[in-house]
């Protein structure tokens, strides 16, 4: 019954580690490549290329170590190079400013 459970745990948490290097996967791939540069992380090749080695060792080896060192990979991508190249590429809300500005400066309320 507990070696079931655990089996069960296992197979899920391949499944989360799996999912989150997909999704890095592809936000690395959709990001620009000069934004990398100015962000100045590794280039948009390097990234592709361990993402995507990330997500053939979770699909076809699952070896604890390899898909730990992946996992840890992917979290590097997430937490520290993402949010540098979302920075650099223009992030954040489309307009920018404050959500009381209008199309011509802030609204101040007729004062």
């Amino acid at each position: 019954m507990l070696l079931s459970g655990f089996g069960t745990f296992l197979w899920l948490l391949n499944l989360a580690m799996l999912a989150l290097a997909v999704v890095a996967l592809f936000l690395s791939a959709t990001a620009r490549e000069d934004a990398y540069r100015a962000a100045d992380k590794q280039t948009k090749k390097f990234w592709l290329i361990i993402l995507g080695i990330t997500v053939a060792v979770n699909l076809l080896v699952p070896m604890l170590f390899l898909q730990i060192a992946g996992l840890v990979a992917t979290i590097v991508f997430m937490v520290d190079v993402r949010p540098a190249i979302h920075q650099v590429s223009g992030g954040g809300r489309r307009g920018g400013g404050s959500s009381s500005d209008g199309p011509y400066g802030p609204y101040n309320g007729g004062r």
